[in-house]
């Protein structure tokens, strides 16, 4: 269902984004609007590769946050392009989906999941080697302290397709014995990361483009 909001809040976005300087995120925040809706309303107008701001020793800082904006902002806008295709093709709206309920939204840097299904995680590995551009991951497992972490290695080692050496370990905090627990974490909860600007902001909009159809 289409949200139509105030006139007087695009006007406010076109004016920040022009006097300021402000990214997408920073005008999704300050609006409390969705990132979608403040692509649409501000995609004609680029971020001023300038800036007012008169203390030298602000400005290489500014011109690196301007720079990583405009990154940001290009590859929202290549997800918002590629979206289409990508959700014809079986399991990669599942894929956001996951995401929108396990994955690591606080870090515009990193893609990171995490889940204790083989099935889900082998799911999301697939889809995370063919989207990243430098498909560079990593593998932690959180375990109980009873369980076998030479097992553990070789299970989500098969299970993903790495070397067992690319398992990494994190004991849980929480948790001491698996004896007598009515729910278990049989493998272990394997965390799945890259480290990839790009790819975030292209899956941020898929995210939105998604949970905007549910409304």
């Amino acid at each position: 269902m289409f949200v139509s909001h105030p006139a007087y809040l695009r006007d406010k976005a076109r004016a920040l984004r022009v006097e300021r300087g402000m990214t997408i995120d920073e005008l999704a925040e300050r609006l409390a609007l969705p990132r979608t809706t403040i692509y649409y309303w501000v995609r004609d107008l680029p971020i001023p590769t300038t800036t007012r701001q008169s203390e030298a020793q602000r400005r290489g800082t500014e011109a690196s946050r301007l720079k990583h904006a405009r990154i940001r902002d290009d590859a929202y806008d290549r997800g918002v392009t590629e979206f289409d295709d990508l959700a014809s093709e079986p399991t990669f709206r599942d894929f956001v989906c996951l995401y929108i309920a396990e994955g690591t939204k606080r870090d515009r840097n990193k893609v990171a999941i995490t889940n204790s299904d083989p099935a889900v995680i082998s799911m999301a590995d697939r889809w995370l080697r063919r989207l990243a551009d430098r498909p560079l991951l990593t593998y932690w497992v959180q375990y109980h302290a009873d369980q076998d972490l030479a097992e553990l290695k070789r299970f989500w080692s098969h299970r993903v397709g790495v070397a067992p050496e690319a398992i990494r370990f994190q004991r849980k905090s929480n948790s001491n014995q698996l004896t007598g627990r009515s729910w278990r974490s049989e493998h272990g909860v394997l965390t799945i990361a890259v480290c990839e600007t790009v790819l975030r902001a292209r899956l941020q909009a898929w995210i939105d483009l998604i949970r905007g159809s549910w409304q």
